[in-house]
């Protein structure tokens, strides 16, 4: 990894990129896990990479590999790393309860740990990271293996300690839909260098004007209608066209499409760019500076982004 470059605010901010990119590796550096040849910052009012060992206690990792002794229960795998923090045994055992109950260990937590499904196991990774109630929060592609519904349940968590409980949470993930659901900003990695830093909301600001449709069924049918009405549209997903332009002329046309067509419109919004779009863009970017042997990380709009201290 090279001219990583990174300030990051309070919140939840989710680090992207393409697998090899360097997101784990860039985790483990924070940590101090990894040794780094130069480079310096402030994470946590703490000195890096001086004081990392004091910088652990105040952060909870949660890591992509699986971690865990055989032989010992969930609930005394989470004591453990309570202990490990400083905690006493017996404050070490409420709280390991506590984060058990809030990760919906339910139990399960008196089962041996290497019985653990894939979900169990994530779960208590989660309670492992939470149990000495760090100020930041590491999370390093936390919904991997996850079903739908438990990834829902898992990120659902993840919006519950940044607003209610006020945690900064830094979450790796390939996953787009993850960060789109629970993050306030966006770190795109390429290549081990930092490619784009910028707020999810103006990641998906839409470049002109437009409006997003949502439909029951037969999307074609009703594009054809949009069409023949002189409605620049196109099909953006299963059930979803997006439309060029948003002035009332625009919504007469829509609705004259839609009774012509006979489909159902069930919702009308503001055209958004996709998470992918940037994401793409980003690494094609990168694809393209590597050939001409340059380039700086950007935000969304284009425009580079000055050093800063990690």
């Amino acid at each position: 990894m090279e001219n990583v470059n990174l300030s990051l605010p309070p919140g939840v901010v989710g680090l992207l990129g393409p697998n090899g990119s360097g997101k784990s590796t860039l985790i483990k550096a924070i940590l101090g896990l990894v040794s780094v040849n130069s480079g310096h910052g402030r994470v946590l009012d703490c000195d890096w990479p001086q004081q990392t060992r004091v910088l652990r206690d105040r952060i909870g990792y949660l890591p992509e590999d699986d971690c865990y002794i055989h032989g010992l229960q969930g609930i005394e795998s989470i004591q453990m790393m309570a202990r490990l923090s400083g905690l006493q045994k017996t404050e070490g055992l409420r709280r390991a309860h506590e984060v058990a109950d809030f990760c919906d260990m339910a139990q399960e937590r008196y089962r041996n740990v290497e019985t653990y499904s894939t979900g169990m196991r994530q779960k208590l990774k989660f309670a492992q990271a939470l149990v000495h109630d760090p100020q930041w929060i590491i999370l390093d592609e936390p919904t991997t293996g996850l079903d739908p519904a438990q990834r829902e349940q898992f990120l659902s968590r993840i919006s519950v300690l940044a607003r209610e409980k006020g945690k900064s949470i830094f979450l790796s993930t390939h996953i787009l839909h993850d960060v789109q659901q629970v993050c306030d900003r966006v770190v795109i990695l390429v290549g081990g260098s930092v490619r784009l830093v910028d707020t999810l909301a103006n990641l998906q600001k839409p470049i002109r004007a437009g409006l997003q449709l949502n439909v029951v069924s037969d999307g074609p049918q009703l594009l054809d209608a949009l069409k023949r009405l002189g409605v620049a549209a196109m099909q953006t997903g299963a059930g979803e066209l997006t439309v060029d332009g948003d002035s009332p002329e625009m919504m007469r046309r829509i609705w004259r499409a839609s009774r012509e067509s006979g489909v159902l419109i069930q919702r009308v919004d503001q055209a958004r760019n996709s998470l992918e779009t940037a994401f793409l863009d980003a690494v094609q970017t990168t694809e393209s500076n590597s050939i001409r042997g340059g380039g700086h990380p950007t935000r969304s709009d284009g425009s580079r982004i000055a050093s800063q201290s990690a």
